[in-house]
Parts: C-alpha cells; structure tokens; sequence
C-alpha cells in the first residue's frame, strides 16, 4: 500500500496498512485494535475517529444503543485528604511506584488538590492531582520550563472507565485552571511506551515531548498554553489544537450561527443546563471533542471555521463557540456512525432519523461557552442577523468582532 504513504518495512506493516486501506476504503466500518502503531498510521491518514481502543468501542456502543441519552461526567475538585487513599483504585500506581502512599501523604499535607471522577457506585474512576510550580527544571539536559507552570502530576483513568471522555475531561479541567489563573505552560511526565492512551489522548490536545525527564526515566510532555500565543504557520484548526482555548480569527476565517432546538442543545451542552446549578461541588464540563448532526444544506464549511452555538425556542441566544474539525454532508446511517463513533452522544435511532434526510455532520472542538448569553435581540439589534435564526447561516467578520468585544472581551482570539 505504498500509495498510502506509510512505512512498510516488514510483513507486519503491509498487514496493518491492508487493514487501514480496508477502512478507507469502507470495506469496513469501525477497526478495534490495541495496537499502537495502527492507530499512529490512522491518524495520519485522517482515520482516528474509526479506529479505536477496545473499551473506547465498548462505550460508543453502550452509548449507541442505550434507550436513554447517556450524560457525559462530571469533574469534581477535592483536597486529597478528602479521598480514601486505601482504595483498589491506587493499586496499579503502588505497583510502579513503591513509595505511592508516602508521597501522597506528603502532597496531602502540603494541601494538594485533585480533580476526580467517581462510577455510579461512588468509587474512584479518575483523578488527576496537581501542583503549580515556577521555572522548574524537567529535564536531564537541566532545561527548565519558564514562568508559572502547572505540572499534571499523578494521571490516571481506571481501565473500565475507558472510552468515556474522562481523560479528556481531566485535561479540560487543566486547562480551565490554567487560563483561569493565567498560567502558561502545562506539563505530565510519562514512562516510554507504557501509558499509550495518556500519550495518544494528550498529543490530540496539543502536548508534544519537550525532552527526557531529570529523573531519566520518563519522557516530559509539555503544553503551550499562552495567555498571547505567537503568528505561527499553523492553520486555523491546528492553531486552535496547539494553543486552545484560542483560536484564530482573520477575516479569511467563515464564521457561522448553528441553531439548535434546546432538547439538542442539552445533549451537546449538558453543562450549561440551568439544572445543573443544584450539583454540589465544581465542574470541568464536558466534553470538547464533539459531534453535531443536522439538515442545513449550507455548503463551504471548512476545518478551522468557527462555529456559534444558538439555542433557539426557548432561550433564544448564542450560548457557546466551536472550531470545526470536519464537516461533510451524507444520507448513510451507516457512515454517519463511523464518522461520529468516538464522540457521539446521539443514539442509533436518534441517527438513524436524521439519515431519513440527507444530513450535515459536523465535528467540532469545543472552544468555549460565554459567560452571558447573547440574546436574540441583540443580534437584530446589531445588524449581526436580519431575520429569524432557522437554519445555520454566515455572519460576517464585522459582526463576529462586535459579539466578541461585547460579550467576551478578556478572550485572546489570533486575528491578524
């Protein structure tokens, strides 16, 4: 399969890159495998979202076909005196590290804190502790990392949680904290070729491998997280990638208002749902790689065009921002589960309706949601819309600069 463009040094390599052009192909839907190597060639060839982990399979499938739209989790923060330390859920990381409960109980004292996810029954199924430091020494080249940093430092998502955005969630819980605290560098150690999904779902995110850790036993993945990122050569979806929460803003960029009904919007947006102000306890939201599926017929969409959320009906206000990753236009039921498989939140039904239609899918990282809603009003107001909002439409880059100075004028938006 030389006309892929992948390496095939031995058989094993012709093997795996027969099976990739099968899915490219379509021969098959979805490819499960644990194989690492595999899924470094799928993303090179545009396929991640269809070749997945075994237990991520396993949870798009319980989604799929779950009579009930099944909610994505929350994120709590705790102090880590606040979190039974005897639990089962320690036991793998007291086996790599034999010292595990007397550096947690050192870390407690100092007042260390966790973000955490507990399963239906209360127990432990995510945690993430972290620590702020300043210009620290990382790696055995002594190369430090300049300013306020906020190092990830114990990152773990029990085995059968996998597939349910947890991890993402936890690194969305980074980010949130070091935007809000204006940090700019974030960094997670890890142990080569031995935590494959950290080092996958992180690299997605933006980490890249700075250099060999001091200890010299693990790698350093570090993450750009500027308050004011560079102009760099990145396109508009690779910026947004490197340095999220920002993203890129000139006027070459399509800027689009996507309404929703509001019984869509809480399944895409859960976190935002008024219910939600009863839950004890902070959260992280959900998830920011997400699937949006509907029958406009706009053409031009393009990676790195920016998406505004409008909940029609009932609010009737733009309520969240999203950077397109794909977008395509399909009637197959079928293909639309293989685009949307690691990320939907829709069931098999759900989707299978909508493909009754020819149907626009969208993939979309969520960028952010505004902290005032936009109301309708204010968009005829303004000269931003003209008419009534029905079906998603462009708006012009005049107007996505006056929603941007009204209502999120501390937001660090590249538009030059």
């Amino acid at each position: 399969m030389k006309g892929l463009g992948l390496s095939e040094i031995n058989g094993n390599d012709r093997i795996d890159n027969l099976i990739l052009y099968a899915i490219l192909k379509d021969a098959a839907n979805i490819l499960l495998t644990e194989d690492r190597v595999i899924h470094k060639k799928a993303a090179l060839l545009g396929l991640s979202d269809r070749v997945h982990y075994i237990q991520q399979a396993v949870e798009f499938l319980k989604r799929l076909y779950s009579s009930i739209p099944v909610a994505l989790p929350n994120i709590e923060e705790l102090e880590l005196h606040q979190i039974d330390l005897n639990s089962s859920f320690f036991n793998s990381l007291r086996e790599n590290y034999s010292k595990f409960d007397e550096w947690y109980k050192k870390a407690s004292r100092e007042g260390r804190k966790a973000w955490v996810h507990r399963n239906e029954k209360g127990q432990l199924g995510a945690l993430c502790i972290y620590k702020e430091e300043q210009s620290p020494i990382v790696t055995s080249g002594n190369v430090s990392i300049p300013g306020r940093v906020l190092k990830l430092c114990t990152f773990k998502v029990d085995e059968i949680m996998r597939g349910r955005k947890l991890g993402e969630l936890l690194l969305k819980a980074a980010f949130r904290y070091a935007t809000d605290n204006k940090i700019e560098h974030i960094y997670i150690t890890m142990k080569p070729g031995k935590q494959i999904y950290l080092e996958d779902m992180c690299e997605e995110f933006g980490f890249y491998r700075f250099g060999e850790y001091i200890d010299k036993m693990d790698d350093v993945f570090l993450k750009d997280h500027y308050i004011d990122p560079p102009e760099n050569r990145f396109e508009p979806l690779e910026y947004n990638i490197h340095y999220f929460p920002h993203f890129k803003c000139d006027k070459k960029i399509n800027k689009y208002i996507v309404p929703i009904r509001p019984e869509f919007h809480g399944i895409l947006f859960p976190e935002i749902e008024p219910q939600l102000s009863l839950i004890v306890g902070s959260t992280a939201g959900y998830a920011i790689k997400q699937a949006y599926l509907c029958h406009a017929r706009l053409h031009g969409i393009c990676p790195g065009d920016i998406l505004l959320f409008y909940r029609s009906q009932d609010l009737q206000a733009i309520t969240s921002l999203g950077i397109v990753e794909i977008s395509t236009e399909l009637q197959d039921h079928e293909k639309i589960i293989q685009i949307v498989s690691k990320r939907t939140v829709y069931t098999y039904e759900d989707i299978k309706k909508m493909a009754e239609k020819k149907t626009k899918v969208i993939l979309f990282r969520l960028t952010k949601h505004f902290s005032q809603p936009i109301p309708y009003k204010w968009l005829i107001a303004n000269g931003v819309v003209g008419g009534n909002i029905q079906s998603i439409r462009g708006i012009s880059h005049e107007s996505f600069t006056k929603i941007m100075r009204e209502f999120a004028p501390s937001s660090r938006v590249h538009a030059h």
